[in-house]
């Protein structure tokens, strides 16, 4: 069975994220979402809504697991029987960043492949960070968010 993991701080989790995870599920046989809690970041949402937020968005999808995850993410794959990372990139840095990323993770797990999905053209323009804006800022969500993940974050 090919296990992969989509790990990530989905804060908040996006369409854009949401299109990753749907091609994973494709390629693989099983994906563990992953949303990790990182103590160097200051997320606008605490961790058990933003794994509700994943956990309802990703509820359709019948091979996706949604988890949250407070260690190092070689160990969280290792655990889950996991041979392949996830990651999106939209551009040249984030290549650059997941790069080394993934040569980190695999001098921690040997066995671990790191894959790199291109995002759609569609959602090159979007972040995590871009849509805080738009919820700091009371925008529209629509656009940018699954709407299961809006509904729980409207019950914050």
């Amino acid at each position: 069975m090919n296990i992969a993991v989509f790990p990530g701080s989905f804060d908040p989790v996006t369409l854009g994220h949401m299109d990753l995870i749907r091609r994973a599920a494709d390629i693989f046989d099983r994906v563990y979402v992953c949303a990790m809690v990182n103590s160097g970041k200051q997320p606008m949402f605490p961790a058990e809504q933003r794994h509700a937020m994943l956990r309802a968005a990703t509820a359709d999808i019948p091979n996706v697991t949604a988890e949250l995850w407070t260690g190092l993410l070689a160990d969280y794959a290792k655990e889950r029987g996991a041979r392949y990372l996830i990651k999106g990139v939209r551009n040249g840095t984030d290549f650059d960043t997941e790069l080394g990323m993934a040569q980190i993770n695999r001098a921690l797990e040997p066995t671990l492949d790191t894959v790199l999905l291109p995002a759609r053209t569609e959602f090159l323009h979007l972040s995590s960070t871009m849509v805080r804006e738009m919820v700091k800022y009371a925008r529209p969500l629509e656009p940018y968010m699954p709407a299961a993940a809006i509904e729980i974050m409207k019950g914050r």
